[in-house]
């Protein structure tokens, strides 16, 4: 007979379900296709015991139609069994958010109308203790660190010390401040596995501890075991967690995005980069740009969307197109490289923007993906939007360089 058996009704992709278990997840009909019209999903999280649930969405650009206050398309969140119970929150659009319960109970109702469909969401769910009993802090997830944060309260609940801890390699040793137990290093370090599923990369290590009167890690029956995974979702910040309650085999998850990083160079062999701020240039002078990733990693390839430049740093106004969907939309643009490397390169020549405006800025909207992918955006190229429909595979991250500015032009600013 088991000791902690708990039954899952829902179905990721499915409208509505029914959860008990600790952690899990569910998404829009038909995802990651567009969800249909008239859709009313219901579904209940119940928490095991009296832990409180945490509640956060994941999703790609457009999640659902529309924008606040949501009068087509919506997600809403309410902190109990029913819809009568307080309403958390409202979703659409693009919003990133994260909810968490008072009580062991959510409700998540998820509508659309008779119009545009959009990609639609993915949710994780996870139960923890409330914060006045202690708990796992969290973990960071970066695309090139992963931290993971500990209560040493919640520790001595379970009779083990901050020095009782190591990762997968035993030579990463945890630091301790204040209330705190934390462990910090590079993703490619500390025994940390790297997995490449369905397009997106999964880091995962485990926390441990064992009893030991001599000060060596030892196998013991009564031990801490801690999996801790950093999934790259590359569009979202947001992290998730999981507690169990039991000393072994507890699991908390990050979901994390790559970093990039955008630079002038020199030259069309990408040797030199410009380090001067702001750069200088004479109009009609060729200015080459590189993107790459925070964190090289010869296994993902990058790929820009779309590039604009613009007189105001916010680009609210007079955007110019260089790129986009792939496709160059400038005639002075020739691209080196774009969706093949671990980075993408491009020229162009400064433009009239620059004789009326002090100062012009750039971003890009970058793509990451598994280079072992070849049906992903990377390897697609040039790529026209189908009319009034969401894009249903990007998966973007907006870098901005700048600013550029004309030789012996006075500045405005």
């Amino acid at each position: 007979m088991c000791r902690m058996c708990y039954f899952v009704l829902g179905v990721v992709g499915s409208c509505g379900g029914y959860f008990t278990q600790w952690s899990g997840e569910f998404a829009s009909p038909q995802y990651p296709s567009n969800y249909p019209n008239y859709a009313h999903c219901s579904w209940r999280i119940q928490s095991p015991g009296t832990k409180i649930i945490s509640l956060t969405f994941t999703f790609k650009e457009q999640l659902v139609e529309g924008s606040p206050p949501c009068r087509h398309d919506a997600i809403q969140v309410y902190d109990g069994p029913s819809t009568s119970y307080p309403l958390l929150g409202k979703l659409c659009g693009s919003q990133l958010k994260e909810f968490r319960s008072s009580r062991n109970q959510l409700t998540v109702v998820f509508s659309s109308d008779s119009s545009v469909s959009g990609r639609g969401f993915r949710a994780l769910f996870s139960s923890s203790l409330p914060s006045n009993l202690g708990k796992i802090s969290h973990v960071n997830c970066s695309s090139g660190n992963m931290t993971i944060v500990i209560q040493r309260s919640y520790l001595s609940s379970l009779g083990f010390s901050w020095q009782d801890l190591y990762l997968d390699d035993h030579h990463c040793m945890p630091s301790s401040v204040g209330y705190d137990v934390s462990f910090s290093f590079p993703l490619n370090m500390c025994g940390t596995n790297k997995e490449i599923s369905n397009g997106h990369v999964v880091y995962t290590n485990n926390v441990r501890a064992a009893h030991s009167q001599s000060g060596e890690i030892t196998r013991q029956t009564q031990y801490f075991l801690l999996h801790v995974s950093c999934h790259m979702e590359r569009d979202t910040t947001v992290g998730n967690l999981y507690q169990a309650q039991e000393v072994a085999n507890s699991t908390i998850t990050g979901v994390g995005r790559f970093n990039a990083t955008m630079r002038f160079y020199l030259s069309s062999s990408f040797s030199y980069p410009v380090l001067e701020s702001p750069y200088v240039v004479q109009l009609n002078q060729y200015v080459y740009v590189q993107v790459q990733l925070t964190r090289q990693d010869s296994s993902l390839d990058v790929f820009l969307d779309s590039c604009v430049a613009s007189p105001n740093h916010d680009f609210q106004t007079r955007n110019y197109d260089l790129l986009r969907n792939g496709c160059v939309r400038d005639r002075t643009v020739y691209v080196y490289t774009n969706g093949l490397r671990p980075y993408a390169r491009f020229r162009f020549q400064a433009f009239k923007f620059l004789r009326t405006h002090a100062y012009v800025f750039l971003r890009c909207k970058v793509v990451v993906c598994a280079n072992n992918d070849y049906n992903s955006r990377c390897r697609r190229g040039c790529q026209y939007r189908r009319k009034r429909a969401i894009d249903s595979v990007l998966h973007t991250r907006a870098v901005t360089l700048g600013p550029i500015t004309l030789q012996g032009q006075r500045s405005n600013f």
